[in-house]
């Protein structure tokens, strides 16, 4: 496989080239970039299969990459190295394009790698991307369903209940998309947004759509859609409490 390296810190670049020649034998290093417009010029001429792609840089964030190509001159993948607060971790996550946080690690880099070997990145994911970093609450999540990968808008979901190694996503219009995410998944990449919570071993629920709090069988919600989500004993005061703040 061919690779670019683009950042500014000429320290950075040495260290990432010197980790993929001994952990990842199989990736040649073309060009070695200090700036978005150098990267640009040595992907045009290069094309290579994957961009290492620090973030942070002087002048242009490694974030405008793709304004300087069209869609159909996106043939290669990208791996972003970054810094990044949480909040941007969590955006690329919900878009499905791989990060690694500096300093670098040797094994992430492989399985990094290994992921975009198998799986092609889209434009669509970097447009997603670009969109949940800038604004304030993450807007959607590409979830993997059959060999494609699907693009959720997190306002439309009601709630998601888990089987096993699979997950149904339950959307307001009556929808429900299969995927092959287990629950605990889900609540790792979706709970840390306010607006979702598990409230029971099988469900995550978007408390924007919760309308009532049933005290019998143990406790339940009643979501807009008519829908009753069993809520865990243990849990209903703390959801309670997350839904008065999600409902001010």
């Amino acid at each position: 496989m061919k690779a670019i390296i683009i950042d500014d810190e000429k320290r950075a670049r040495i260290s990432l080239a010197l980790i993929i020649k001994e952990y990842c034998p199989h990736v040649k290093i073309l060009a070695e970039c200090e700036n978005l417009s150098q990267g640009v010029k040595a992907i045009r001429k290069h094309n290579p299969d994957i961009v290492l792609l620090d973030i942070e840089m002087p002048g242009h964030s490694g974030l405008e990459l793709l304004d300087f190509f069209d869609e159909k001159e996106v043939n290669f993948s990208i791996i972003f190295t970054t810094a990044y607060n949480e909040y941007a971790l969590q955006a690329f996550k919900f878009s499905a394009i791989d990060y690694l946080l500096k300093p670098i690690n040797p094994d992430q880099l492989c399985e990094a790698i290994s992921r975009l070997e198998k799986q092609k990145q889209k434009f669509e994911h970097f447009k997603i991307l670009k969109e949940n970093i800038q604004q304030e609450i993450l807007s959607k999540i590409a979830v993997p369903s059959g060999s494609s990968l699907l693009f959720l808008d997190l306002a439309k979901i009601a709630y998601i209940k888990g089987d096993g190694a699979y997950s149904e996503v339950f959307c307001v219009n009556g929808k429900k998309t299969l995927v092959s995410r287990n629950l605990k998944n889900f609540e790792d990449i979706l709970c840390c947004d306010n607006r979702f919570a598990r409230v029971h071993r099988s469900y995550i629920v978007n408390l924007e759509q919760v309308m009532a709090f049933n005290k019998s069988d143990g406790g339940s919600l009643s979501l807009e859609n008519k829908i009753q989500i069993p809520i865990s004993p243990d849990k209903i005061q703390i959801i309670l409490e997350k839904i008065k703040i999600i409902k001010r």
